[in-house]
């Protein structure tokens, strides 16, 4: 109950303190205001950042190992001639795969992509879309979010069927009238079936790979309108294989073991050659991500707190000035019984509180940004971001306020009674 009264007695004397210099209160806010949204700010940017290249790299899936020539991530003392010449994935490697690989996989699938095409229905033409051919356990290994019609069966894959699975934006332009199911496009040359339309992925920040333009059709297909490259640079697209690990597998470890011992021996690598393949994982990927966006957001974080700074000085500045002012009241207090720690937290609270209204304004500022309307990076402020701002801003009042407080509390009764 003490503890309870203290801290409303404190809450009065804060806010009556306030509203009687409430010019002064607002200016002093301002600081703290200013210096929570930045940080505030910064974080929110930094992880609304983070999350849409994060979401623009789903394509390359979770649990799954890809065959490649070059790594996801170089090493620095590695030289880069020794990738260069490598080999690339073929659909041979990826058959062998298929037979040599234990029960420790889910699904094998081999895939490549042509950009730069021009699709035909009627009247109507899309440029600058991508064609791509996937194996039938393609579906496994990636996402293929179909809203209407089908995938492919095994016979349409096996027997090279000029059938396609398109993206949104490409139905939207070839067939703007109309259910595209059971229509036709032309593309390099071939008519092709749709049998299945995909969900609209809409922008993104980083467009990496998306649905929306690409026409999906078999790889048996892929393979007779274009020349696969046996180099990875130039003379036709490039093969890739990804391996789709089980869920109960969550390390991968025992997989990727197996697939290195597969693939060199379908390369017929000697035991002390190098490898001359890469096994990649998208959490190489991830880790790379969350490196470099811990480092911005400590740059960010450390410029932020520089304007907060300002901020805690301008507190500080009015918890001085409000000791001054009230030396006499707290001469009265201590003469009527007020113990010292009554006085100390009665100043503390006033300065928590002032910077609590001040951090609230600024996480209010950041919440009302994130409502604008973004198409390529739309923000978001997460509960975790309001809680820091608001421990920063109680840390921020006990900070700048610790000081006046405890030259308050130590206040000789009879001196600050007679002081004027």
């Amino acid at each position: 109950m003490l503890t309870l009264r203290l801290t409303l007695e404190s809450f009065r004397f804060a806010w009556d303190a306030l509203k009687s210099n409430l010019l002064r209160t607002i200016l002093s806010l301002l600081g703290v205001t200013v210096g929570i949204f930045a940080i505030i700010a910064v974080f929110t940017i930094v992880d609304s950042l983070e999350a849409n290249i994060r979401s623009s790299l789903d394509f390359v899936g979770d649990k799954i190992i890809y065959v490649s020539k070059w790594p996801f991530a170089f090493e620095s003392d590695f030289p880069w001639w020794k990738y260069f010449k490598r080999p690339v994935p073929t659909p041979h490697e990826y058959q062998q795969l298929r037979k040599q690989l234990g029960p420790n996989n889910k699904g094998i699938a081999i895939f490549a992509a042509n950009n730069g095409n021009t699709f035909k229905a009627g009247s109507n033409s899309v440029a600058d879309c991508v064609i791509q051919g996937v194996s039938y356990d393609y579906r496994i290994v990636s996402n293929v979010p179909i809203k209407e019609g089908r995938y492919f069966t095994v016979q349409e894959m096996d027997a090279a069927r000029p059938v396609a699975i398109i993206g949104a934006t490409v139905a939207e332009n070839l067939f703007p009238n109309g259910n595209a199911l059971g229509q036709q496009l032309k593309a390099r040359g071939q008519t092709l079936t749709v049998i299945g339309v995909m969900q609209k992925e809409g922008k993104k920040l980083i467009t990496i790979s998306s649905n929306d333009a690409n026409c999906i059709i078999p790889f048996s297909m892929f393979t007779k309108m274009f020349a696969l490259s046996t180099t990875g640079f130039g003379g036709g697209p490039s093969a890739n294989i990804a391996v789709k690990g089980r869920d109960e597998d969550p390390g991968l470890l025992d997989l990727e073991y197996e697939m290195r011992g597969v693939m060199r021996n379908i390369r017929g690598l000697k035991p002390r050659e190098e490898d001359n393949f890469a096994l990649n994982r998208p959490e190489m990927i991830a880790s790379a991500v969350g490196k470099l966006f811990s480092v911005i957001g400590l740059v960010g974080g450390i410029i932020g707190s520089f304007a907060i700074l300002v901020g805690g000085f301008g507190i500080a500045n009015i918890m001085f000035v409000s000791v001054r002012e009230r030396t006499n009241i707290i001469g009265i207090q201590k003469s009527l019984g007020a113990k010292n720690f009554f006085i100390l937290f009665q100043f503390l609270f006033e300065a928590i509180f002032l910077c609590l209204i001040g951090g609230g304004a600024g996480i209010a500022l950041v919440w009302l940004v994130t409502l604008i309307p973004q198409d390529a990076l739309p923000l978001t402020m997460t509960a975790s971001r309001v809680s820091l701002g608001l421990l920063i801003s109680v840390g921020i009042g006990i900070i700048a306020g610790i000081v006046p407080a405890v030259l308050a509390s130590n206040l000789d009764p009879v001196i600050a009674i007679r002081s004027k």
